[in-house]
């Protein structure tokens, strides 16, 4: 049976339903590469209800769902101005996660999340997008990459106690 993807913007009401794909795709993500400990600190630190109700209820921040029926795939975060986490703009959005759970990775989910974002710049008025990407997750970069980003700079990421590197990629959006 095909599947019928469907992308639905996320709300308070779908809190529990958030922190559960977020962490659940986080782990599936970075937890052969990185501690327990540091993956523990960082599910508890930004993974937690008080943070990401506080997100929901940010009205520079935005979540979104893909959907199969019930079954949620996956899901992307987003942020406009002052709400980005590193280039605070108003000329921009930022991508700050599209994770896929990994039953479902290549079946085009990442892809109608960067429409769904390229859309929305286009909706702000944003000049481009940009995004963080580790610089060890070569998956993630040939798929940007792939989607029109390129490298323009890096900035360090604290998972835990391991600093890393992530690389600062954008797409600039026509006019």
């Amino acid at each position: 049976m095909a599947m019928e993807i469907k992308i639905v913007e996320a709300s308070l009401k779908d809190l529990r339903k958030l922190q559960e794909i977020a962490r659940r795709t986080f782990l599936e993500s970075f937890a052969a590469v990185n501690t327990a400990e540091n993956m523990q600190f960082y599910l508890d630190h930004h993974f937690s209800e008080e943070l990401l109700s506080a997100e929901l209820m940010n009205p520079d921040s935005r979540f979104f769902f893909a959907l199969d029926g019930a079954v949620t795939m996956g899901y992307l975060k987003i942020h406009r101005g002052s709400a980005q986490t590193v280039l605070p703009n108003d000329h921009a959005l930022e991508i700050e996660r599209i994770y896929i759970n990994q039953l479902y990775k290549g079946n085009g989910i990442g892809k109608i999340f960067v429409d769904k974002a390229v859309d929305l710049a286009g909706e702000y008025g944003a000049k481009y997008i940009w995004l963080g990407v580790w610089e060890h997750n070569v998956p993630a970069r040939r798929f940007y990459e792939k989607n029109g980003f390129i490298t323009f700079s890096k900035h360090f990421f604290k998972l835990g106690d391991d600093e890393q590197t992530d690389l600062l990629m954008k797409r600039v959006i026509s006019a």
